[in-house]
């Protein structure tokens, strides 16, 4: 089976699991969509929506996470968690903005849940990450030209 089989839907999912817990390249995924697909806006608007959706579902999974988890399962330390929370606080829900990064992207969003920012602005601002990564990528191959 192919992109071109998948179509609209398997860029949804595969840009949805790659925010979630399941590491893949959703840029990868996008560009070989947009590729095989060729209709432009509708692969913007459709990675945007599966990956936003992805980075929701990692927010709130954070906001289901307790420090004592933390510290017991992951051998975290109180200091390094207060370290983090610091980070956090400093840069707060603008942190959702570069959600889209590769590796880290997912983690910030977990981390947003996990400290409780803002659901409304985190959510808001994770869209206008991913949604920018995919425009970003659409002007860089020329299929927007």
């Amino acid at each position: 089976m192919n992109l071109e089989n998948l179509g609209l839907w398997g860029l949804f999912w595969g840009t949805f699991l790659s925010a979630t817990v399941f590491p893949f390249s959703s840029d990868a995924l996008f560009i070989g969509a947009l590729a095989a697909i060729g209709r432009p806006t509708a692969c913007i608007i459709v990675a945007s929506a599966g990956n936003w959706l992805g980075g929701i579902v990692t927010y709130y999974m954070g906001r289901l996470g307790k420090l004592e988890w933390i510290e017991k399962y992951f051998k975290v330390s109180p200091e390094k968690l207060q370290k983090q929370q610091a980070y956090i606080n400093k840069y707060g829900v603008w942190l959702a903005l570069v959600s889209w990064m590769p590796f880290i992207g997912d983690v910030l969003a977990l981390a947003l849940g996990f400290y409780r920012a803002n659901p409304l602005w985190t959510i808001l601002l994770l869209l206008a990450g991913k949604a920018g990564r995919f425009v970003c990528w659409a002007v860089i191959i020329g299929a927007l030209s």
